[in-house]
């Protein structure tokens, strides 16, 4: 880890050139140093190559500079794009894809799949990754979310200790949003919210939401930066928020009611948002606090 003071050398040889100003980032080392960030990627990341590196760089950066990432990826743009090429039509209920056999194998395929690509993109550039699948080494217990659903599930219990032991060898955890019940049936789980149930049970200091918006917006269609989590309910409450976001916030204030203490949903098109979030004084997207 670097130390404060031969930060500015040192930092030079691998900060990104359209990253936030290097002179606002030691106080936040300072602040984030060992501290647990689980990091949620999902949207154009995943099928974007140029948005996959840059996001792979800024979590190699995290490492480099002493904090403790923890990656959970989603996968719907894949899946999607795997049931297209299969012709395996699918329904979706309130934004969650209705989950059969046929589709719940192609989940698994696909998700350890892109699991696999971000462990390896990981290890290229010199870093220690480990990844997490029900095939494996599961860590998330699950059970159906109903049965419209098919095998869709939610998270009862994050079995943590092998994630803590991962962190204490310096692998990066890339953990696959899927969970098994206790007669070992796959379920798929949205990936916000097996990332929220991960931050909980870790008692994170960040959760961060990548998605394809800037952050929160207000009735004027203007970006909130910062926002306490009984206003975001209010929004909920009055329609601001609306559609694929109002599970995304509810995932967020569970997560400021138990433990974690500060949620981010960030755009993971804008170029190095994680850093602008974590490093610099004007942030990026919407910071969510109790």
């Amino acid at each position: 880890m670097l130390s404060a003071e031969n930060l500015d050398s040192k930092v030079k040889e691998f900060w990104p050139k359209d990253g936030p100003p290097t002179e606002e980032i030691k106080k936040y080392i300072k602040k984030y140093s060992k501290e647990k960030i689980v990091i949620k990627c999902g949207g154009r990341v995943l099928l974007d190559p140029d948005l996959f590196d840059n996001f792979i760089n800024d979590i190699v950066i995290l490492k480099k500079l002493g904090l403790t990432p923890i990656v959970v990826h989603g996968g719907g743009p894949r899946i999607k794009k795997k049931l297209d090429e299969l012709n395996i039509e699918t329904k979706f209920i309130m934004g969650l894809r209705i989950t059969d056999e046929k589709v719940i194998k192609v989940v698994e395929n696909v998700m350890i799949e892109f699991n696999k690509e971000i462990v390896s993109a990981l290890e290229k550039k010199g870093c220690l990754a480990k990844s997490i699948t029900i095939r494996e080494n599961n860590i998330i217990y699950a059970e159906q979310k109903n049965r419209e659903l098919g095998y869709v599930g939610k998270p009862t219990k994050i079995d943590d200790l092998l994630i803590k032991n991962l962190i204490k060898e310096n692998f990066i955890p890339v953990v696959s949003p899927m969970g098994l019940d206790s007669k070992k049936q796959a379920y798929n789980i949205n990936a916000d919210t097996a990332a929220g149930a991960l931050a909980r049970s870790l008692k994170s200091r960040r959760l961060m939401l990548m998605t394809d918006v800037e952050g929160v917006y207000d009735k004027n269609k203007k970006l909130i930066s910062e926002i306490k989590s009984t206003d975001a309910e209010k929004l909920i409450y009055d329609e601001t928020i609306s559609e694929g976001m109002i599970p995304k916030i509810r995932t967020c204030i569970k997560a400021l009611n138990d433990g974690v203490r500060g949620v981010v949903i960030i755009d993971g098109r804008s170029s190095h948002s994680i850093l602008f979030e974590l490093f610099s004084d004007k942030g990026a997207g919407t910071l969510i606090r109790k």
